[in-house]
């Protein structure tokens, strides 16, 4: 396989890549020509199909935990593309969410990024080469209502991938990540009609967007056309966040 974006010749870890955008991520990064590892944390069946579908393997793992982050990696193998997408929500105003809630999104959104990062980057750093893409949201920027622990986690991607890309960047690492505005997966499926309007109505393009969007952004920043990129956040958010 040649041509723009190639990946050929390249292993990519995505994690949450059972569905939704991190599914339409593995699927890009494999038509691209990358051998690529599905991480998932549930829904084992849904996961070993994309990987099928793929070519792949699907490795088991909940990156909140370090140590399982750290085994998805080791299992996973020498890593020359990693996408950090697994992220979970809790939402609710802050009066009353639980120390619970605000764990498990803080820990999962962001403690899985470090987790997974700090697994994957001794390899890349021996090798001097290696492309890491964390996804993070429009709402890390802007924030939003009902979704103070989101938001904080989504924000704190952006701010640990500046600081790692300044970091890797000596060894030919790069670092970038991606904020996706309002995406058509299955949690924007139950928006109530009033909310959905009044997105569309915010986003200049005037509709919502694809996986496929996402997917198409994560494959250019890892392929070489991106080599001079990094420390980036890129929206993929149909003008949203202007």
């Amino acid at each position: 396989m040649s041509g723009f974006c190639t990946l050929e010749g390249r292993r990519a870890l995505v994690t949450g890549g059972s569905r939704g955008i991190g599914r339409a991520v593995a699927e890009e990064l494999a038509r691209a020509g990358a051998d690529v590892v599905v991480g998932y944390r549930a829904g084992g069946e849904e996961a070993a199909a994309v990987a099928r579908a793929l070519g792949g393997r699907a490795i088991q793992a909940d990156v909140s935990v370090p140590a399982e982050a750290a085994r998805l990696v080791e299992e996973a193998g020498d890593l020359d593309i990693l996408v950090c997408n697994a992220g979970v929500t809790r939402d609710g105003l802050i009066a009353r969410m639980s120390d619970e809630d605000w764990r498990t999104v803080v820990d999962t959104n962001l403690g899985g990024v470090f987790a997974t990062c700090r697994a994957a980057v001794r390899g890349m750093m021996r090798r001097r080469c290696g492309s890491i893409v964390n996804l993070t949201s429009v709402v890390g920027i802007h924030g939003n209502p009902g979704q103070t622990n989101y938001a904080a986690s989504k924000a704190g991607i952006i701010g640990f991938t500046k600081a790692l890309a300044r970091e890797l960047a000596p060894r030919g690492v790069r670092v970038n990540a991606i904020a996706p505005g309002y995406i058509e997966t299955a949690l924007t499926d139950v928006l109530p009609e009033r909310v959905r309007k009044a997105i569309l109505d915010a986003t200049p393009l005037g509709r919502l967007g694809a996986p496929a969007d996402v997917a198409a952004a994560v494959r250019f920043l890892c392929s070489d056309e991106a080599s001079f990129i990094t420390g980036e956040v890129l929206l993929v958010d149909g003008g949203l966040g202007m």
